[in-house]
């Protein structure tokens, strides 16, 4: 009888252990959903705020196509930089930072930093200077070249759901591009450097797995920032030319301002991307973080005057339904309430 009891406490207590893993599992899941649905809102956020300070003088009178993009790319990033500096002073974690940069994780990570900072940001907002709104959305196709990179090289296959999910992302990208906008002389070419962004920050997303699983999130980011930031106003500075455009606009209140603040947003949408990488994987956390292009769009049409056209409606739906598709499945709800 003692035996059959031992047993029966056994198998409780067993139960009672996988209820608890269970519970550890759903909640670090929820966690990393939560901060891929962040990074995507305040990505939205940036977005909008970096069009604004590029309608002001001297950048929106710049001239050539890459100086004024460039020179807010740069500037926003190492606003952004200083923002995670602060708090990782706060937090007692600059000391970190040299570390970080001496790991094999760390130097993995840098090259992910160059590529999504000066390469991807920088096209990103080319394409934003020549095509508007409308880059936003293609931009967004990073999460479907985020999971076949990662099915390529961190050996994350993804799931039939995930790649219908990502299909969605692009067909709601692709309708959205389906009509030109009027005065935009450089669409196409605007469009071309949006995907240019969307493939090196694919890329960056499966280095940011890899690095960010083993070493502080926070740090990663920090260096991702303060690195891209520096990177770009050097190359564009020494190599471009821009160094009156730089100047001028450092002295100039009002579009700084707008970059500082743009440079927070940032700040947390790469943290929260980061976070959410590391706690679910490229493939879901790129997935959630792509929803930026219906608030980018959503932010445009509300303050900036973006017309509010069908294409841009039926896309913008079309992505957040595919984001939602990717992370989890729907028919998950209907089994939760006949429970």
């Amino acid at each position: 009888m003692s035996n059959e009891k031992s047993i029966i406490q056994n198998q409780v207590g067993i139960v009672t252990a996988d209820d608890k893993m269970k519970a550890v599992s759903k909640k670090f899941r929820f966690a990393g959903i939560s901060n891929g649905l962040i990074s995507g809102l305040t990505y939205g956020i940036y977005s909008t705020l970096v069009i604004v300070a590029s309608g002001y003088d001297p950048l929106i009178s710049a001239a050539g196509l890459l100086a004024a993009p460039f020179v807010c790319s740069g500037l926003n990033d190492f606003f952004a930089g200083l923002w995670l500096l602060i708090y990782n002073w706060k937090q007692g974690r600059l000391k970190e930072l040299g570390r970080t940069l001496n790991t094999k994780p760390g130097k993995m990570l840098v090259i992910g930093f160059l590529l999504g900072g000066p390469i991807a940001n920088g096209a990103y907002l080319v394409g934003l200077a020549m095509a508007g709104a409308y880059a936003i959305p293609i931009s967004a196709t990073c999460s479907l070249f985020g999971s076949l990179f990662a099915w390529i090289f961190l050996k994350q296959r993804p799931t039939k759901r995930v790649v219908g999910g990502m299909v969605l992302c692009v067909m709601g990208a692709i309708i959205i591009n389906f009509v030109k906008p009027e005065g935009a002389p450089n669409f196409t070419l605007g469009i071309i450097c949006a995907l240019i962004a969307a493939l090196a920050w694919g890329l960056e997303g499966v280095f940011s797995s890899f690095g960010g699983a083993m070493i502080d999130t926070d740090v990663a980011v920090n260096l991702r920032e303060l690195i891209s930031g520096v990177v770009t106003l050097l190359l564009i500075i020494v190599f471009g030319g821009a160094f009156p455009l730089f100047r001028e606009t450092l002295a100039v209140v009002t579009p700084v301002m707008w970059l500082a603040i743009s440079g927070l947003s940032a700040a947390v949408s790469f943290l929260s991307w980061y976070k959410a990488n590391s706690m679910v994987g490229c493939a879901i956390g790129m997935s959630l973080n792509v929803t930026y292009a219906f608030w980018g769009v959503l932010f445009c049409v509300m303050f900036l005057g973006q017309a509010l056209t069908p294409t841009i409606v039926i896309g913008s739906i079309i992505i957040v339904c595919g984001a939602i598709l990717v992370t989890m499945n729907p028919l998950d709800l209907l089994k939760k309430g006949e429970a």
